[in-house]
């Protein structure tokens, strides 16, 4: 499909550069050879929409016999979403999914009362030098919907809308904008896309979400004479017209938001809820390792081992995510 010429923006001048609520660097962390970095949540800013965790994965390259090896954990109360530029991932959960995830396709996993998945590189992938390069979020889910039964939906790359045209090129992985409305269900209103913008291109940001923000991937973009490099993630006031224009290098960037949820969130570990008690009991049926009859049951085919919940600090409780 074509792009609509008009959703042309005019990029903003003067103050308003000042519509960047919040610029969040993240956390960089060396898991032996392969980078992540951690946007969300951030000191500054725990959610944007019902994005409540956002990580970059790589790039990185591995050697034969090297892989990333993510073994069975427990969820509940989110849903998870891989997205790949580069390499593949094998996904298996407690539902019986066994499904590869490979560049610009889109797994959205439904937590909800609780599900028990892992992620690896293994077979002939790992068997050669592969590379990785990837982002892996979680939507906090609606309050109505943290104990619904947990879900799986793939979606190929040639299923998700793609807009075209004016130097730029934009897949909508989740959720509505511009007038698109991607085909995986999702919990909430949102919005996630990758764009990729040729030298001077501009875009505008959907206008139709309450909380949209920006993570640039690759290239730069500037926005009224402010540039903003890889590894960045700007979130913006609600209701500005914002429009941004990729450097000299062009630029590869995530659009996120959506509306924001009711209430704060706790997160301990993996689970995330709008209430203590709700994780608590989660802790205690993740403890209880019940895997034929509990709660949690552990992915058909890579039930050998597992990730032990971690050790509590006395004392210690979920943590509230509260919007800034």
């Amino acid at each position: 499909m074509s792009w609509n010429p008009a959703l042309d923006p005019d990029c903003p001048k003067g103050d308003a550069v000042d519509a960047i609520e919040t610029l969040i660097v993240p956390r960089a962390r060396d898991l032996g050879g392969f980078e992540v970095r951690r946007a969300l949540p951030a000191p500054q800013r725990q959610m944007v929409g019902p994005f409540i965790f956002f990580d970059q994965m790589g790039p990185a390259e591995f050697l034969t016999g090297q892989g990333i090896d993510v073994r069975p954990h427990p969820h509940i109360g989110l849903a998870t979403v891989t997205y790949l530029m580069k390499g593949r991932i094998h996904h298996r959960d407690s539902l019986g999914t066994d499904q590869w995830i490979e560049p610009g396709e889109v797994n959205l996993m439904t937590a909800g009362w609780g599900i028990t998945h892992s992620e690896r590189v293994d077979g002939p992938t790992r068997e050669k030098p592969h590379s990785l390069f990837g982002i892996q979020t979680w939507l906090a889910l609606p309050e109505k919907e943290e104990e619904s039964e947990a879900a799986f939906v793939h979606a190929p790359k040639s299923d998700l809308p793609l807009l075209e045209g004016e130097g730029k090129q934009v897949r909508l992985i989740l959720g509505d904008a511009w007038g698109e409305k991607a085909p995986v269900p999702v919990a909430s209103e949102m919005v996630y896309a990758d764009a990729l913008l040729e030298a001077g291109a501009a875009i505008p940001l959907p206008d139709n979400h309450e909380d949209r923000g920006v993570y640039v991937l690759e290239g730069a973009v500037e926005i009224a004479g402010q540039v903003f490099e890889p590894g960045r993630m700007m979130v913006f006031r609600p209701g500005d017209r914002i429009s941004m224009r990729a450097g000299a290098r062009g630029a590869r960037i995530l659009i996120l938001g959506g509306a924001t949820l009711s209430g704060p969130r706790y997160i301990w570990w993996n689970f995330v809820a709008s209430s203590r008690e709700k994780i608590d009991a989660a802790k205690e049926a993740w403890r209880a390792g019940d895997w034929s009859h509990g709660r949690f049951r552990l992915p058909e085919g890579d039930d050998q081992d597992f990730i032990p919940a971690p050790e509590e600090i006395p004392g210690a409780r979920p943590r509230p995510v509260r919007y800034p």
